[in-house]
């Protein structure tokens, strides 16, 4: 299925993280250009509910891994690459479907982004995608064995009132698009050995935001 206009009805609603090179605050959720001029990170979706036509696609996780220069939001962005991974627990049928979704060629906002950000794509594969989300944001991470790990922290400092979160409304540059709240966090492990990409660093950037997506459009 190429052409939004013959796929199926699709939605899904879930929380989305990453971790990056970036200082944090990562600017680019206020659309201006990365901290060093050039960014690199972990990008996960987990999907509590979603369906592609009559194929459900509850609780499956996706990763992504990339890498750009420049502000991508100013459809600026240069030297973007990225690698994909998809749930094993996904059957041959989810996988074609979050692989239609996510390449945009079915509508929503992964359209809208990929038209704003064109990635190269280095390689996509099959694997454990293991995501653990706490219920109240304190803490969020994903694993796969022996290529990625990226766990992270909610933000705090002196004057954040117990229990709650530092967070953003209104993002100018929202990885999930418009409408979603960011919490911030602080990641306490980067790791990633796939597809080219290659780091191993703590203390930057990670934010959380809900995605609710549906199409086609």
């Amino acid at each position: 299925m190429t052409e939004a206009t013959t796929s199926p009805a699709w939605r899904l609603v879930g929380d989305w993280f990453d971790t990056c090179k970036c200082a944090i605050p990562c600017p680019c959720t206020f659309a201006q250009p990365p901290t060093e001029g050039d960014c690199e990170g972990v990008l996960v979706w987990h999907i509590r509910e979603g369906r592609f036509g009559d194929i459900r696609l509850d609780g499956l996780n996706f990763l992504m891994l990339g890498s750009f220069t420049g502000n991508i939001w100013a459809g600026a962005a240069t030297d973007s690459y990225a690698a994909f991974f998809v749930d094993e627990r996904a059957d041959e049928q989810q996988r074609a479907a979050l692989g239609t979704i996510f390449s945009g060629a079915v509508g929503g906002w992964p359209k809208e982004f990929s038209e704003l950000a064109p990635f190269e794509v280095r390689g996509m594969e099959v694997a454990p995608v293991i995501v653990e989300i706490d219920d109240d944001l304190g803490s969020w991470s994903v694993e796969v064995p022996g290529r990625v790990t990226a766990r992270a922290e909610a933000l705090a400092g002196p004057t954040t009132p117990a229990g709650a979160r530092v967070q953003v409304h209104n993002a100018g540059g929202a990885e999930v698009g418009p409408g979603q709240i960011a919490t911030w966090g602080r990641a306490t492990t980067d790791q990633a050995d796939a597809f080219g990409f290659n780091w191993d660093r703590s203390g930057k950037s990670s934010k959380h935001f809900p995605f609710d997506w549906n199409g086609p459009d």
